[in-house]
């Protein structure tokens, strides 16, 4: 969630994006019926590559897996309009705002250890956050704290277009949010704000004792399985990965964005992944149940975290780092030249990843909820991933007199 509007970025990864599907809707499956046939895959095959075609993306990668049924599992495209390599599922890339679920699991985790209170003011733990004896825990995992976004502010935007390999701390980040007053009362309504997910990754790093990138690896990474996800500490990026394409720059060129360093989002935003990895990811983060049947946090921490409130936006709700868009429940992101979604219908027993290596703005509006449209007007017809007018944020970050949800 988050607010931008051109083409990629600051906002670190957005969850509810809109998709504003251009041109005829794809035959759609029957009510409720979610099973990906041959036919159904055809369709699917078409309706991509139509969107990509219209909304001129270079590389989509598409995964949707149906527990007990056959995968779909494709990428279209190129990685590298340089070379010509095409994407392919296995290459890593940066997923901008699901970086908070890995986050928020965290902080969730030192609740279960006994060390964080979610209800418990943020000046328990952390010195320096105005208004920190009346926000807790919570409210800023809830998106609720009224701290200002700092991926909203004027020169913060201006130096990171200027000089998008500059490394940010993020003590840097807070300092630019701290410098405006508050939006609202803490709880009094909800306004995705990235300064709350940076907030939270110095709690990791206090109340945990490590560095959180440190501390991810060895209490959320290692356990799940996901050996190809991490937060860099720079700009690096394992190979293979797909290559980026923006047109977040000083003179509106489009560029590639893949040596960029990611740092102005980092626990917001900075994280790198792959299709494989979400996919086995997000319904851990669903369910709280570790691949092996293992819990990665208790019952009631996981109930909590499922516990979606109103945004204001119609048919999304909010919980701690996670939301839910029609059913489908995760997140999704954006930085500078990538966009992707996470989410699972446990209704239909559906995850669904996607991958889109462009931010570029047009009149698709979002490309990833474009993509993601496509995909569920076929398969859950029940459940579009579809957004009003009102809650789309656009790619590039820049201040926006009306909050919507999106990072």
């Amino acid at each position: 969630m988050g607010r931008y509007r051109t083409p990629t970025v600051l906002a670190a990864a957005s969850l509810l994006l809109t998709a504003l599907c251009a041109g005829q809707a794809p035959a759609a499956a029957p009510p409720g019926r979610v099973d990906i046939d041959p036919v159904i895959a055809e369709q699917l095959d078409d309706a991509i590559t139509a969107a990509m075609r219209k909304a001129d993306i270079p590389g989509v990668g598409v995964g949707l897996w149906i527990d007990g049924e056959d995968p779909y599992v494709r990428a279209f495209g190129t990685s590298d309009k340089a070379t010509g390599v095409p994407i392919k599922p296995d290459m890593h890339t940066r997923i901008g705002s699901v970086t908070k679920t890995f986050t928020v699991t965290a902080v969730l985790q030192l609740v279960d250890d006994g060390k964080v209170r979610l209800d418990a003011p943020i000046s328990t733990y952390l010195d320096g956050v105005p208004g920190g004896d009346r926000i807790t825990v919570r409210q800023l995992a809830d998106m609720r704290s009224g701290l200002y976004n700092y991926t909203e502010d004027p020169s913060l935007l201006a130096a990171y277009k200027a000089d998008p390999h500059r490394a940010w701390t993020p003590q840097e980040l807070l300092d630019t949010a701290f410098r405006h007053p508050a939006n609202f009362p803490p709880g009094t309504r909800w306004e995705y704000s990235n300064t709350n997910t940076v907030v939270l990754g110095l709690l990791v790093e206090k109340v945990g004792g490590q560095p959180l990138h440190t501390y991810l690896q060895q209490h959320v990474l290692e356990p799940a399985d996901l050996d190809s996800t991490s937060l860099p500490t720079g700009a690096e990026i394992a190979s293979p990965f797909v290559h980026g394409y923006t047109n977040f720059t000083p003179n509106g060129a489009t560029v590639d964005a893949s040596a960029w360093n990611p740092s102005w989002a980092w626990s917001a935003g900075a994280m790198i992944s792959t299709m494989d990895d979400l996919h086995s990811w997000v319904p851990t983060l669903v369910t709280g149940k570790l691949p092996d049947g293992d819990r990665l946090l208790e019952p009631g921490t996981q109930a909590q975290r499922l516990r979606m409130l109103p945004t204001g936006h119609p048919d999304i709700g909010y919980g701690l780092g996670i939301a839910e868009l029609d059913g489908w429940i995760g997140h999704n992101g954006e930085l500078p030249g990538y966009e992707t979604i996470a989410v699972r219908l446990p209704q239909a027993r559906a995850t669904m990843v996607i991958v889109v290596n462009s931010d570029v703005d047009g009149k698709f509006g979002n490309m990833s909820s474009l993509i993601a449209n496509t995909v569920t007007k076929i398969v859950t017809p029940e459940h579009v991933w579809e957004l009003p007018a009102a809650a789309q944020p656009n790619a590039v970050p820049e201040p926006s007199p009306n909050p919507s949800p999106s990072s």
